[in-house]
């Protein structure tokens, strides 16, 4: 087993919720960091050599590891976020539900395959592969730190790529059990890990990498930007989300305040697509929000209960400050409040009257709240729900129009009927618009998102009208002047 030298320097991983150490790690610095990308580089030749179906076996193995001992990650995933066992298990399947669909359909997505020539290159025979870049940088979350960054780490190594992942400094043990799993069942270091906190992650956008894939805040999403900037290194950026729900006056309204619960408190609301925001009909307001309010009011964050801690301390004082001024300026709490100082949990906290250019409305709060809006109709919501600088995922409750209304939202993925459903399908793709990023992982999008496009194209006959050459003739460009009007020029424009 190849491994990299354990720097002196060490820290610690905490469970959010009590401070207990979780475990030790190392610092990896920049030359630590250099020499995992070297060796990962080492490894793209075996790798790539494997060929589609090589690679498939491959990560079948690891899927099978993963699912044989599930409860294991899933309780470490628990200590270290805080998350309840349960939401853990959850995140781990699907997980491995996607790494199953990237590792089974890559080559149908990615091998060589032809396309037309058209109508001008008719003695071409054309054709369109898309290949692995090499080494890949992940930087992953710490809010689901399984499934968003296997989006990224499945999707790319079925492409054909060796991945460096770092993950986040809040849960780097479950980094840690992904890559020493993957060489247990692959005996290869195509998958490592460096640990450390943003130097290190620093380190690896300048390590020489063929492409960074980032999942965070938009504002570190940028300092990621800029500094793969400077050697031109390609990056796919998931960031920040504001996402609304939108419940129609023919809406399930039992359906739509559970998913409005759910996707606002689970993981103690630290999901980037999950609901922040909700505008209802004017016609059924009153009657979402007591079925809202009567659930939310059952629902406590504690410890061993379905909402967990916060998982990073500092955001609670963001949380604090979004909810502080929403109540500042005229917004009301039917439940929850204002956040103790000190406080682990945050519990959960429906906000109404809060004005749209509110903190709690316009910026990721990232935790267990949400404002609930009264509009007079879905053009007012759909406004509304548009009006922030994020476009990530959306919701639509409607039985008669939620399509219509879906194909007007901007954003990266919207669900109808359901919440957060889109992140679930391995075919779909997966990543935002404006402040939320740009890129896509997941489904055929994923996969080629770590890939370049090689492109070829054979001359099959010579062309009745030479093009591409010194030799051509005047009159050969008034032949193709004919054929080109003749196949475009027809009719009234």
């Amino acid at each position: 087993m190849t491994t990299i030298d354990a720097p002196a320097a060490t820290f610690d991983s905490l469970d959010p919720a009590t401070g207990a150490v979780v475990g030790t790690h190392p610092i990896h610095d920049a030359a630590a960091v250099q020499d995992a990308v070297d060796r990962a580089r080492a490894e793209t030749a075996y790798w790539q050599g494997l060929g589609f179906d090589g690679r498939k076996k491959s990560l079948v193995r690891w899927r099978k590891l993963i699912a044989r001992r599930m409860e294991e990650l899933a309780a470490l995933m628990a200590r270290e976020t805080g998350k309840p066992a349960g939401d853990a298990l959850l995140e781990t399947a699907l997980a491995v539900d996607h790494l199953a669909w990237a590792g089974s359909h890559a080559e149908k997505v990615l091998k060589r395959r032809s396309v037309s020539p058209g109508l001008l290159m008719v003695n071409q025979a054309a054709s369109v592969e898309y290949r692995p870049l090499g080494v890949v940088g992940v930087i992953g979350p710490w809010n689901y730190p399984v499934f968003t960054p296997m989006g990224s780490i499945a999707y790319a190594l079925a492409a054909g790529n060796t991945v460096v992942f770092k993950p986040s400094e809040y849960t780097p043990g479950v980094g840690e059990w992904l890559a020493k799993t993957f060489l247990e069942a692959v005996g290869r270091p195509v998958l490592q890990v460096v640990t450390g906190y943003g130097e290190t992650g620093a380190a690896l956008t300048a390590a020489g990498v063929d492409k960074v894939a980032f999942t965070g805040s938009t504002a570190t999403g940028k300092r990621v930007m800029a500094a793969c900037a400077e050697t031109l290194t390609p990056v796919v950026i998931e960031a920040g989300g504001k996402d609304a729900l939108i419940v129609a006056d023919d809406a399930d309204l039992d359906e739509a305040a559970d998913a409005a619960l759910w996707g606002a408190a689970a993981n103690a609301g630290q999901t980037c697509a999950g609901v922040e925001r909700v505008y209802v009909h004017d016609r059924v307001y009153d009657a979402f929000l007591e079925r809202l309010v009567r659930q939310a009011k059952e629902l406590e964050a504690k410890p061993g209960g379905q909402v967990g801690p916060i998982t990073m301390p500092s955001q609670v004082d963001i949380i604090r400050r979004h909810i502080d001024d929403a109540l500042a300026r005229g917004g009301r709490a039917l439940v929850g409040g204002p956040v103790p100082e000190g406080a682990r949990f945050v519990q959960p906290t429906v906000l109404v009257d809060v004005p749209e250019d509110s903190l709690a409305q316009q910026d990721e709060t990232f935790g267990p709240t949400v404002t609930v809006t009264r509009v007079k109709d879905m053009d007012d919501a759909i406004a509304r729900a548009n009006g922030t600088r994020y476009a990530l995922g959306s919701t639509v409750f409607s039985k008669d129009h939620g399509m219509e209304i879906a194909q007007r939202l901007k954003a990266g993925m919207t669900a109808i009927n359901g919440v957060i459903s889109f992140a679930g399908i391995p075919t779909l793709p997966f990543g935002g618009v404006g402040d939320s990023g740009f890129g896509r992982i997941h489904g055929p999008d994923g996969l080629r998102e770590f890939t370049y496009p090689h492109a070829i194209a054979r001359q099959r006959f010579k062309p009745a009208i030479a093009l591409t050459t010194f030799r051509r003739t005047a009159k050969e460009e008034k032949q193709l002047t004919r054929v080109v009007r003749g196949l475009y020029g027809r009719g009234r424009a």
